[in-house]
C-alpha cells in the first residue's frame, strides 16, 4: 500500500462503477449514455472512472471545464466527449484540434468557436445550449432564433457541425415539481425552432442523472449522468442508491492515530463542546476539514470503529477529529471507516450528506488531495486474501 495511505484512504471500487454505468444504461435503453466525470470524476479520479465507463459502454463522456476535457485526452481517450463551461477567450482552438464538443450558449461563443475553426482549418463540433428554466448557462429563449440561424449559416460554411442541442433540469430531483414540466416544452420549442433553422443535431438531451431515474419522457437520444455513475443517489425524494441498483463506488476510510483512557469531565477538541460523561477511551481519526470532512458535521458525524457506529465528538479540525468508544476498546492503528456502500455496516456518504445539512455530491467532491485514491475491482481478490484487489495505484 501507498505509505500515504496508512493514514487515510479513499478506496474506488472500479468494479461499481462500471455496474453502475449498466444499471443506469438500462433505465434509458434507448438514449445513449454520457459518464460525467467533472472534478476529478466527482472525486473519484476522472481518468480512471472515466476508462470504467467506457468499459461499461458509456458512449459519451462529459466535462466542465476545457482542463478536464484536455486531461482525458491527454490519458489516451479518443471517444465523444463535451465540455460546456467556457469563458470568452477560452482554449477553443485546443478543443477544436482535439476533437472535443464544445457547447455554446450565446452568441459571443459561437463567434470564438467559428473563429478557432477557421484558424486551425478544421470543423468545430457544437452544441447548443437553451436556458429552458434553471437559469444559469444557456441561451435565452428570446435569443435562441438568432442563435440557431447563426450556427446553421456556420454549418453552411463548414466551421461548425451542431452535433447537439439541449439543456439541464432545474429540480428534476424533487419528482413532480411544476418546473420539471415547463422546462420539457421550452425544450420541445427549442428543438422545432432549430429545426425550422435547418439543424439536424445528431443528440439531444437533457436528462441528468434524476430524469434519467424517473422521467423516461425526457430520454431523448443521450442522457447525461454524473452522480449516479458513482452510486449515490440525487436526492432522498428520488429514493436511495439502492432502490436503483445502484452501488456507492468510493469507501473513505483512516487508521487510528491514538486511542488513550480519560476520565469523566474531560473535555474534547477546540471549545469543549463535548465533555466526556464518565470514565471511557478516545479515538483519534486523522482526517479534518483540510481532507474535506465537513466541519458542520462536528458531533454529529457518523464514523464506525471497532464494529459500532460511533458519532464525532466535539469539533471537527483541520486535521483530525476525536470519537468516544465508550466502554469499548480499539488499538492504534484500527480502521476508522467514514462511509462507504453499507455493506460491512458502515455509514454511507448519503448519511454524512443528512448529518451535515448538504448533497452526497459534495462530500464525495470535497475529499482532498492529501487522502489518496486508491483503485481496487470488487471481483478480485487481493494480496492479503481480502474481497477486492488493487488495480492501480493513487490518483
Amino acid at each position: 500500500m501507498n505509505e500515504t495511505a496508512k493514514r487515510a484512504r479513499a478506496a474506488i471500487d472500479l468494479a461499481a462503477v462500471r455496474s453502475n454505468v449498466r444499471a443506469l444504461r438500462d433505465r434509458a435503453p434507448r438514449a445513449e449514455l454520457m459518464a460525467v466525470v467533472k472534478s476529478d470524476g466527482y472525486g473519484h479520479g476522472a481518468v480512471r472512472c472515466a476508462r470504467a465507463a467506457r468499459e461499461a459502454g458509456a458512449g459519451w463522456l462529459g466535462t466542465a471545464l476545457p482542463e478536464e476535457a484536455f486531461a482525458l485526452r491527454a490519458a489516451g481517450d479518443t471517444g465523444r466527449l463535451l465540455c460546456w463551461l467556457w469563458t470568452p477567450g477560452g482554449p477553443w482552438r485546443r478543443a477544436v484540434e482535439q476533437d472535443i464538443d464544445v457547447a455554446v450558449s450565446g452568441m459571443w461563443a459561437l463567434r470564438e468557436v467559428t473563429g478557432a475553426a477557421r484558424e486551425c482549418g478544421r470543423t468545430a463540433r457544437v452544441q447548443l445550449k437553451i436556458d429552458t428554466g434553471l437559469g444559469r448557462n444557456g441561451c435565452a429563449p428570446a435569443d435562441w432564433a438568432e442563435l440557431t440561424a447563426a450556427a446553421r449559416a456556420a454549418e453552411a460554411e463548414g466551421t461548425v457541425a451542431v452535433t447537439g442541442v439541449w439543456s439541464h433540469f432545474a429540480c428534476a430531483d424533487e419528482p413532480g415539481h411544476p418546473s420539471i414540466a415547463a422546462q420539457l416544452a421550452v425544450f420541445q420549442e427549442a428543438l422545432k425552432t432549430a429545426g425550422a433553422a435547418g439543424l439536424r443535431p445528431e443528440v439531444r438531451h437533457i436528462a441528468n442523472t434524476p430524469a434519467l431515474l424517473t422521467l423516461p419522457e425526457a430520454h431523448f437520444d443521450l442522457v447525461r449522468t454524473g452522480i449516479g455513475i458513482y452510486g449515490i443517489s440525487p436526492s432522498p425524494e428520488v429514493g436511495t442508491s439502492q432502490d436503483f441498483g445502484l452501488r456507492p463506488a468510493m469507501t473513505l476510510e483512516a487508521s487510528l492515530a491514538s486511542v488513550k483512557r480519560v476520565p469523566g469531565g474531560h473535555g474534547v477538541s477546540y471549545g469543549h463542546h463535548y465533555t466526556t460523561p464518565g470514565e471511557t477511551s478516545l479515538a483519534l481519526v486523522p482526517l479534518g476539514y483540510a481532507d474535506g470532512i465537513p466541519r458542520h458535521a462536528s458531533g454529529t458525524g457518523p464514523v464506525l470503529v471497532a464494529g459500532k457506529w460511533r458519532t464525532v465528538a466535539g469539533r471537527i479540525a483541520m486535521d483530525q477529529f476525536v470519537v468516544d468508544l465508550g466502554g469499548d476498546s480499539a488499538e492504534p492503528g484500527d480502521p476508522a471507516v467514514l462511509f462507504g456502500p453499507g455493506d460491512r455496516g458502515e455509514p454511507t456518504a448519503e448519511d454524512w450528506a443528512r448529518v451535515a445539512g448538504t448533497i452526497g455530491y459534495e462530500i464525495v467532491t470535497r475529499i482532498g488531495s492529501r487522502v489518496p485514491r486508491v483503485y481496487v475491482d470488487s471481483g478480485i481478490r487481493n494480496e492479503a486474501g481480502g474481497d477486492s484487489a488493487l488495480t492501480g495505484g493513487t490518483a
